[in-house]
């Protein structure tokens, strides 16, 4: 034997035990008619089949029934043929007629003139393979849909602060697409102001391995699409994935927590303002009783005195006799109010009738503008036409227009030009508004939104209750009560009393 030809024999016998030493793979040689000239070790492991029982067959016999029907074992070798090689996934069967789904690669193997000397097919079983590859797949689906249902945003970001991973919860929350955020740094997401902090804590982190947040729970803010920020609680962990460290952060948005403990505040504000009007109502119900008599007593002795003077001649008698009756007269109105608080305070008739709101209007305002004259204060007086009769408490209407007259005085103490209107004018349909407006200091923007409830005064010696027990009595009415700034400076106070109808009268 010559050299040549002993070194073909050793490289030859060498390919047959690599060939029959890969036992994963099925490979076998067929010549162009497909017929199986060579079988390894692999194909009778993998298939089932000796070597003696295929060399000689049809490679056919390894496709399913459907497939041969078909004409696919043909229509591969004229593929393979035409192209020198094709790969695919396909379906095959075992000698026990099991099948299973194999990864197919048929080469067409040629001499050197290029004529066509058969084919050779590799074939691995990847069956377990495609199994893991969708179960894997159905965990990971299973995972999104998890992922997209939790109201909690999840942000994933690698070693370097890259965001990776932007869940559909963070999307909402942010106001980002997912396609936006990921591959940029996540201090996007964070308030200017802590940008660079978090670079700092997170390369603190790698050098040292000190946590700054991982594996708490912490609150913080962080800043939408739209430039906003927001209070929210975020939790970080970490994990290895490939060799590389990723960082997982949770976001819950704490806007409405935030809403809902304002709102608790408020509630409970409210409720201690509820209390503290309750005991003034009790109180004013008791003072009312009690006052109520030295009042009586007051009138009468000063209508005992008037009468004791008599119809005098004398100048000064005659004017003591014109105070002593304007006094008693007051003593009798301060009686009235009183008697009218207590009947309010108890929830009683209020004595709703039919008035003229011409004559409620200049009798309030003869009392609440005592001493207005003195300070200075220059009074406009406006009254419609066709709105003279309204359907309300007198007395209750009357001490609504005092205390708001009063109030206009007090404010213009230290302005120079005082000016006081007291109007009425249509509102809506069977209403009149009464207006009283000054050009005083105006309303401070602190007490501005709390102006009508319990307490609430800018008065170093106010309690803070005539505005809240004025928009009381107006509401009681039906009507509203609201101040609006002046046109050029002060407040405009407004309030609205029902019209009286023909079925009032």
């Amino acid at each position: 034997m010559s050299e040549t030809s002993r070194r073909n024999a050793v490289m030859a016998e060498e390919l047959g035990l690599l060939i029959d030493g890969a036992l994963g793979y099925a490979i076998y040689m067929m010549d162009p008619d497909g017929r199986v000239t060579i079988w390894n070790r692999g194909a009778e492991r993998m298939k089932g089949w000796t070597e003696t029982e295929v060399v000689g067959c049809n490679f056919a016999m390894f496709y399913t029934p459907d497939d041969v029907a078909a004409g696919k074992p043909a229509g591969d070798l004229a593929r393979a043929a035409a192209q020198g090689r094709i790969e695919e996934e396909s379906w095959r069967l075992r000698k026990d007629g099991s099948e299973f789904l194999a990864s197919v690669t048929i080469t067409a193997l040629r001499d050197e003139t290029g004529a066509l000397r058969g084919f050779g097919k590799v074939n691995r079983d990847i069956t377990d393979q495609k199994a893991s590859e969708a179960a894997l797949l159905r965990r990971e689906q299973h995972l999104r849909s998890i992922l997209a249902t939790v109201p909690d945003a999840m942000v994933v970001i690698n070693e370097q602060g890259i965001v990776t991973s932007f869940s559909r919860a963070a999307e909402q929350m942010f106001g980002y697409a997912a396609a936006q955020v990921i591959g940029q740094d996540v201090a996007m997401l964070m308030p200017s102001a802590e940008r660079s902090e978090h670079g700092g804590h997170l390369r603190a982190y790698l050098t040292t391995g000190i946590p700054h947040m991982i594996g708490t729970v912490r609150t913080a803010s962080a800043q939408r699409a739209d430039g906003s920020l927001f209070p929210i609680e975020i939790a970080v962990g970490e994990a290895s994935m490939a060799g590389d460290r990723i960082f997982t952060g949770f976001v819950r948005d704490l806007t409405n927590r935030h809403d809902t403990a304002r709102k608790m505040n408020e509630l409970q504000s409210e409720l201690v303002h509820v209390s503290r009007v309750s005991a003034m109502g009790t109180m004013a119900s008791t003072l009312a009783h009690e006052i109520n008599q030295p009042l009586t007593a007051i009138a009468a002795y000063l209508q005992t005195t008037r009468a004791m003077i008599g119809e005098s001649q004398d100048e000064l008698l005659a004017e003591i006799a014109e105070a002593l009756d304007l006094a008693a007269a007051q003593s009798l109105r301060a009686g009235t109010i009183i008697r009218r608080l207590r009947a309010f305070v108890d929830g009683s008739d209020s004595g709703f009738q039919v008035e003229r709101l011409d004559a409620l209007v200049e009798e309030a305002t003869s009392l609440g503008l005592l001493g207005a004259h003195e300070a200075g204060v220059k009074v406009t007086m406006t009254i419609a036409a066709g709105l003279d009769r309204v359907l309300v408490d007198r007395v209750q209407i009357q001490q609504v227009l005092v205390n708001l007259i009063r109030n206009a005085i007090q404010s213009m103490a230290c302005v120079p030009d005082k000016e006081l209107t007291i109007a009425t004018a249509p509102d809506r349909a069977g209403w009149v508004r009464v207006t009283v407006a000054d050009t005083g200091i105006g309303l401070a923007p602190a007490i501005r939104d709390r102006l009508f409830e319990a307490f609430a005064t800018t008065k170093e010696d106010g309690m803070g209750l005539g505005l809240s027990i004025c928009r009381t009595i107006v509401e009681a009415h039906g009507g509203k009560i609201w101040a609006e700034a002046g046109v050029e400076c002060g407040t405009a106070f407004h309030f609205c009393v029902p019209l009286a109808g023909d079925r009032d009268v």
